[in-house]
């Protein structure tokens, strides 16, 4: 029988668990904190918890358009909201356990090693140390916050995002440091729960990676919503004062705050890992290097996740790890393919997209065709009051296959499932156009925008 050692319990890890369980080998996880890992115990499950709250404050927030008249403030009880978060990933992690259980996974925890390419030593948490010997290795030991020097979290007034679901009262002023996905995210739904929120952006505009139409929509609606950003400011430090912080900006500049909340990116949990004892290279930010099957350099050696820094995406690392045990047991395996990925800014409104990007069709890089249309004129959208947002999207020239697409709309990480079949299976903007949808729907204007691709033949 095959024996797998995953080493780390997060998406990568028990989805791996899973599959090669289903394949007839025999398993062991070992994992520090928690099944699920920082996805489910500290960063997306938690996160994204607590924006189900704010946007249940967005949508009250909106109502009167729709007749609806509050008769008093609604007011968050943040200690609940946290109290609430914690007990889902909680739980969450605690059906992970049963589900893989139930496979006959071994579970250890504690923390693990590598001794050579065949070799991982563990320290388990209640005392003692094991060698588990295996010729099939998968690493998915996730990332962490990064900090600096200069603006070091304390837990209280400065923190990072795995820390803010200690606070038990809403901040009277947040300032929100990185305006990625993550900084964004806290910054809009801690805007939603009632707080004053500072958002600081060393760049031009609030998220930098992503679609530029989609940003400047988000920034807008962070703006009219009483947000204030800081574009093209860089922070130079966070200082604790008392009862509040003072993030200092390069350019001189001070920004007086209750609270501090750090996203300025990850890193990966690389280290102490014995990698160098099993031959698995690394690149200059300590991310471990993989090919589309997830193999590293070293032979029986796969890895997983955040951890090697291919895209930071919980649905990523769970494909990663499928795949990188099918491959090792023998299975059928498909690479992976990243113009297929599907990724989602859980703000309000989401932003999610599939596919090549308007970057790189402006850059010439890709050869497409593309078509906007804005929610303002959709009839579902006029009913629900909903005036900010789009659909694009993105086909070969003459109306060809769909290769991409961007939905900025209340929850776009549902209506961009129809844009990522089209994707992944090839269809083409006919094909999109003449599948029925609903009327009145939000999905109507991914039709819609098929439609207007049209080339006459």
């Amino acid at each position: 029988m095959n024996r797998v050692v995953i080493v780390g319990g997060g998406p990568g890890g028990y989805e791996a668990a899973l599959v090669a369980a289903q394949l007839g080998a025999e398993v062991t996880v070992v994992e520090r904190d928690g099944l699920g890992g920082s996805t489910v115990l500290t960063d997306c499950v938690p996160s994204k918890t607590l924006i189900a709250t704010s946007d249940l404050m967005t949508d009250v927030s909106g109502s009167t358009e729709l007749g609806i008249l509050a008769r008093s403030a609604s007011v968050v009880d943040l200690r609940q909201v946290n109290q609430r978060v914690k007990r889902l990933a909680v739980a969450q992690s605690d059906d992970i356990r049963r589900r893989i259980e139930r496979e006959n996974v071994e579970v250890i925890a504690g923390t693990a090693r590598m001794d050579g390419p065949e070799s991982v030593v563990v320290e388990r948490a209640g005392g003692g140390t094991e060698r588990l010997s295996s010729q099939i290795v998968l690493l998915a030991t996730g990332a962490h916050p990064r900090v600096v020097d200069s603006a070091v979290p304390d837990g209280e007034r400065i923190l990072t995002w795995e820390q803010v679901y200690e606070l038990d009262e809403l901040p009277e002023h947040l300032v929100v440091v990185g305006s990625g996905v993550t900084g964004a995210e806290f910054a809009g739904a801690y805007k939603a729960l009632g707080c004053e929120v500072t958002l600081v952006s060393s760049r031009d505009r609030v998220l930098p990676g992503e679609d530029p139409d989609a940003a400047v929509v988000l920034e807008e609606v962070f703006t009219r919503r009483g947000m204030n950003v800081l574009s093209r400011s860089r922070m130079e430090s966070v200082e604790r004062k008392g009862d509040s912080v003072l993030v200092r900006l390069t350019d001189g500049r001070e920004v007086e705050g209750s609270h501090c909340l750090l996203a300025l990116g990850s890193i990966p949990n690389s280290e102490n890992l014995g990698l160098d004892s099993a031959g698995v290279a690394v690149d200059s930010g300590g991310f471990i290097q993989v090919d589309r099957v997830s193999r590293t350099s070293a032979r029986g050696v796969y890895a997983a996740g955040d951890c090697t820094g291919v895209l930071m995406l919980a649905s990523v690392a769970a494909m990663q790890g499928r795949i990188a045990m099918a491959h090792a047991l023998g299975d059928a395996v498909h690479p992976l393919r990243l113009r297929t990925v599907v990724s989602n800014v859980f703000t309000a409104p989401e932003i999610a997209t599939v596919g090549v990007t308007q970057k790189e069709i402006d850059a010439g890089e890709v050869d497409a065709e593309s078509v906007t249309l804005r929610l303002s004129g959709n009839p579902r959208a006029k009913m629900q009051g909903v005036r900010d947002g789009f659909v694009k999207l993105f086909c070969r020239a003459g109306g060809g296959a769909v290769i991409g697409g961007v939905v900025v709309a209340p929850r776009a990480s549902e209506l961009i499932h129809s844009v990522s079949l089209a994707v992944s299976t090839g269809l083409t903007t006919d094909q999109v156009a003449n599948a029925f949808t609903v009327y009145p729907s939000m999905s109507g204007s991914v039709a819609e925008a098929a439609r207007r691709l049209h080339q006459p033949r």
